[in-house]
């Protein structure tokens, strides 16, 4: 199952990030280029370094100058993130391009990638979760509270991979099809954010 896959490389990702824990580590993505599985992995790893970043720049004693530097950094990682679901969704295209489309297909409220852009952050979601419900110096009751929520993100990963394994099957048996759009983000385009080309 493609969902099967997806989640073992989150976690792969998650395991090797977490071996260095730092936002500047390199990432050695032990996948061949071009393959769906390197796109995922690639897809986990800019998701794992923002969420860290998102960490860092919420301390109440980080340095402006630094805040903003970190601001900008999450600016472009979001860019990427974006990027890499395009990327997967051109796999996918590519993948099923000789489908034969049934007369009465729908399309989905989204594409498989950014279903999959869902499931890999809900990866990130149950491994810090999962860190708060082990955490020692946490009170009982923190604990039982993020045992509670991390049940629920489980049973959220089980419906939401049941999701895109359907989504995919009916692709794949023409009952449904692919469009994507790219999307168009206005704020880092000189050319499209008003306060870069300086509009009154």
């Amino acid at each position: 199952m493609f969902t099967e896959k997806a989640n073992k490389i989150f976690e792969q990702v998650i395991a090797d990030y977490h071996s260095m824990d730092s936002v500047d580590a390199q990432n050695h993505n032990p996948f061949e280029k071009g393959s769906i599985e390197h796109l995922l992995y690639e897809k986990n790893w800019v998701d794992a370094v923002q969420w860290h970043l998102e960490d860092i720049i919420r301390n109440p004693e980080i340095d402006p100058v630094e805040a903003l530097a970190i601001k900008r950094r999450i600016d472009r990682s979001n860019q990427v993130r974006t990027d890499m679901v395009e990327y997967i969704d051109s796999y996918m295209l590519d993948k099923y391009k000789d489908v034969e489309v049934a007369a009465d297909a729908k399309i989905n409220t989204e594409t498989p990638a950014w279903a999959i852009d869902r499931l890999s952050i809900l990866a990130l979601k149950i491994y810090h979760m999962q860190q708060e419900v082990l955490r020692e110096d946490a009170s009982d009751e923190h604990r039982a509270a993020c045992q509670k929520k991390l049940d629920v993100l489980l049973s959220q990963r089980v419906d939401l991979s049941t999701a895109i394994e359907e989504l995919i099957e009916d692709i794949e048996a023409g009952r449904k099809y692919m469009k994507t759009y790219k999307q168009m983000k206005m704020y880092n385009d000189p050319a499209l954010n008003p306060v870069l080309y300086g509009a009154k």
